[in-house]
């Protein structure tokens, strides 16, 4: 992809892409709802010393999702809270905003694909969401979430293209600055796109020398091709076991972010991901879903063992089948 301005190329911020202040403000509405996540130092017996991760896979409701779901119902009215608020998800985003309607006692309608993680349609029923099922692509849940809302009266809550939910995401970008501020890169999972643009968003305006790298699946390079295209572009066809990670368009607004602040976004294979949650769950310790462990999984191939300064990985998720997980540690 094209360098980003800080690496000298010309370009001009959209005023729509969001900004640290509310970013912060973001932080400030969902204090006490979510979870401010441990940056950890894993366990270095094969000269690892150089990485962090960032723990989202402890955020409540098991993944970052939280962040984007909490702000944006915390910024609705007395009037859209009574009707309830829907959304489409491969998973996370649902169980996400089935625990924060249960929090504020909204009704919550989730759209899931029919190939949805058993694991994850469980965690949205037990957290008092209304669970549908719809095709198998972002296009076919989202067309189902909004027939239903405008057949119910219902407030739709996007999973990733939306500012709200991009300025909650970014929440994770604040706290890592405050546990490590040294680091030389961050790398960042892509699905849709909100969390890489709310963290770049943050990382590129107060950290302006450290690199922003987001990974996203070989079988689902939505926004590798929408890059090269120079516009969004839809896939026709998308694979992975990163199930949260396959969206086949970017959005218009993550897009832009991307464009204006993210150094690279870089493919893994889903070998390289069963791999780094293997070496997630046996060497650092912790539990992470496929989507989860992307991010890592680039970082373990650009910044091997001697790589030099400090490289943060976000493990965005935990919400695993447990036959997956067995799978991938042998």
């Amino acid at each position: 992809m094209s360098p980003h301005p800080a690496d000298g190329a010309d370009a001009v911020v959209s005023p729509d892409l969001v900004t640290v202040d509310a970013v912060r403000e973001a932080a400030r509405l969902i204090r006490g709802a979510v979870r401010a996540t441990p940056l950890i130092q894993p366990p270095a017996p094969r000269g690892s010393n150089h990485i962090r991760l960032k723990c989202e896979n402890l955020q409540v409701s098991g993944s970052f999702k939280a962040r984007g779901a909490c702000h944006f119902l915390a910024r609705l009215d007395a009037s859209q809270r009574s009707r309830g608020v829907i959304t489409y998800s491969s998973g996370n985003h649902g169980q996400a905003l089935a625990y924060a309607a249960r929090a504020h006692g909204i009704p919550c309608v989730v759209v899931m694909p029919t190939t949805a993680p058993p694991v994850k349609v469980d965690g949205a029923r037990l957290l008092g969401a209304e669970v549908h099922f719809a095709g198998t692509t972002t296009i076919h849940r989202r067309e189902a979430a909004e027939r239903i809302a405008a057949e119910r009266g219902l407030t739709m809550v996007p999973p990733f293209d939306h500012p709200r939910i991009i300025e909650g995401q970014g929440t994770v970008a604040l706290e890592v600055l405050e546990q490590q501020t040294d680091f030389n890169a961050i790398y960042v999972p892509v699905g849709g796109g909100g969390l890489i643009s709310g963290v770049a968003a943050v990382i590129r305006r107060l950290r302006p020398d450290a690199r922003i790298i987001g990974a996203e699946p070989a079988g689902a390079p939505k926004m590798t091709r929408s890059l090269e295209a120079g516009e969004p572009v839809t896939l026709d066809r998308v694979e992975s076991i990163a199930d949260g990670l396959i969206a086949v368009r970017p959005g218009d607004l993550t897009f832009a972010h991307v464009r204006a602040f993210v150094d690279r976004v870089v493919t893994v294979t889903d070998d390289e991901v069963r791999e780094a949650m293997r070496w997630l769950a046996l060497e650092a310790k912790v539990v992470a879903e496929p989507s989860g462990a992307a991010a890592a999984a680039a970082m373990l191939r650009l910044a091997p063992a001697g790589t030099p300064g400090i490289h943060v990985a976000v493990v965005s998720g935990g919400n695993v089948d447990p036959a997956r997980l067995r799978e991938a540690i042998g």
